[in-house]
């Protein structure tokens, strides 16, 4: 199995664990949370990345998926902005 299937099997995994209705994620917000995980971690320390995606993920609960990507990707800008 490569990369990009053991990656969406382990998240459907997680989605089958996160009760009866999970959020779903499409593959563009996956990209832009991995690129946000990605600065979060070159930018302070690696311990940085999961606290900097949770901290999105609680500021996004309940928006649009557009809406979602969009504003990772702007978090991402401001945060190399700020290196």
């Amino acid at each position: 199995m490569d990369q990009a299937n053991q990656l969406e099997a382990f998240l459907e995994r997680v989605r089958s664990l996160l009760g009866p209705t999970p959020p779903t994620v499409g593959a563009g917000e996956v990209e832009a949370i991995l690129e946000l995980a990605r600065v979060a971690a070159h930018s302070s320390e690696r311990r940085a990345a999961p606290v900097t995606t949770y901290l999105a993920g609680l500021v996004l609960g309940g928006a649009a998926p557009e809406a979602r990507e969009a504003f990772l990707d702007d978090l991402v800008v401001k945060l190399e902005a700020g290196r």
